[in-house]
């Protein structure tokens, strides 16, 4: 019995559309990789890329070479990948939440709730009863999870609609900014230079003791993640869609914020507030993949840790001898991408 000429064509729609994901993301891959070691190379002194690939893959070089590489530059680089992933996967996971394509932990003020709370640590020494060293990430994380309780409070105070959480996040965003400019102004200089340092973003501070937080909130979170997959595919139904289907709508998002706070949280705590990769990056991952959070997912991560990668090259690279702000670079890239959403957004709905 033959098949039905629509079902064949079902049938290789699905065969292509998976192919097509295996293609980008094992490309991204390799560009993930490309774009360690170019970001291990470049620096003040600018290092062979063939060294530096030695270094990084064990075999002997030279001594100089040797320390460069694995006391600073190869932590920062591979902090690059980890917090650029964690940022494109809270992203995806925000704009999926609440159906909306401008929607990420930066925009929608998650960010500046976690710069606040590593600025009150610095400022005013108000943190949690733990050792200093873990004072800051813990204080991010935590005001970070404020930012997202914040968002869904305000927000669902009548009905937890997607465009009343939007609107919630951005009064929060607003409000965490003045907060964080008052405590710049009652610091002292060397306060305030610190808290320069985490509104700008810099990967300059980067240990591999960070380096394994920061991976180790990332695999914690994933298992989680997983358990929602099916929910977030269908939340981008709509709730209604999404609750005849049998998906508790409301636990799914207070899952996700909370996975978005513990995110967003550790990745500010340790290299300051990154603009707009939680934005581009999973723009950049549903244009090449598509919607199914099943490969949206880690295609965002992916193309997050890619663009952060190559951000931070270019800081290194804009000014020899020089090092930009990592935040600086990604926002120059991020806005004129925003805007250009905004813009589409516009003709999609209007």
């Amino acid at each position: 019995m033959m098949a039905a000429p629509g079902v064949n064509a079902v049938a290789v729609a699905y065969r292509d559309a998976a192919s097509r994901r295996v293609t980008v993301m094992l490309a991204a891959l390799v560009a993930m990789v490309m774009g360690v070691l170019l970001d291990a190379a470049t620096g003040p002194a600018l290092l062979p890329l063939g060294a530096v690939a030695r270094s990084v893959l064990g075999y002997p070089s030279d001594s100089a070479v040797q320390a460069i590489v694995w006391s600073i530059r190869l932590p920062m680089a591979l902090m690059a990948v980890s917090v650029g992933a964690a940022l494109g996967l809270s992203g995806a996971i925000m704009q999926t939440i609440l159906n909306n394509p401008l929607a990420s932990g930066y925009t929608l003020g998650i960010s500046a709730g976690a710069g606040f709370g590593a600025a009150l640590v610095i400022v005013v020494g108000a943190s949690l009863p733990v050792p200093e060293a873990y004072a800051i990430p813990l204080n991010a994380m935590a005001f970070a999870g404020v930012a997202c309780a914040g968002v869904y409070l305000i927000g669902g105070a009548r009905a937890a609609t997607a465009e009343r959480l939007v609107l919630a996040g951005i009064a929060l965003l607003f409000l965490f900014q003045a907060l964080t400019a008052l405590l710049q102004m009652i610091a002292s200089p060397e306060s305030l230079q610190q808290v320069v340092f985490w509104l700008f973003g810099s990967l300059q501070k980067s240990t591999w003791t960070k380096l394994v937080v920061m991976v180790g909130v990332l695999v914690v979170c994933v298992p989680f993640l997983v358990r929602d997959i099916w929910g977030l595919t269908a939340l981008k139904m709509g709730d209604a869609r999404a609750s005849a289907l049998g998906v508790n709508v409301r636990a799914v998002r207070i899952r996700s914020f909370v996975l978005i706070s513990a995110l967003t949280g550790v990745a500010v705590a340790f290299v300051g507030t990154i603009g707009f990769v939680g934005l581009v990056a999973p723009h950049i991952a549903r244009m090449l993949i598509g919607e199914d959070q099943r490969g949206f997912l880690p295609a965002s991560a992916l193309m997050g840790a890619v663009l952060l990668s190559m951000a931070s090259v270019a800081s290194k690279t804009i000014s020899p001898g020089a090092i930009f702000p990592i935040g600086i670079v990604t926002s120059l890239i991020g806005v004129p991408f925003f805007i250009w959403m905004v813009l589409r957004t516009r003709r999609a709905y209007w």
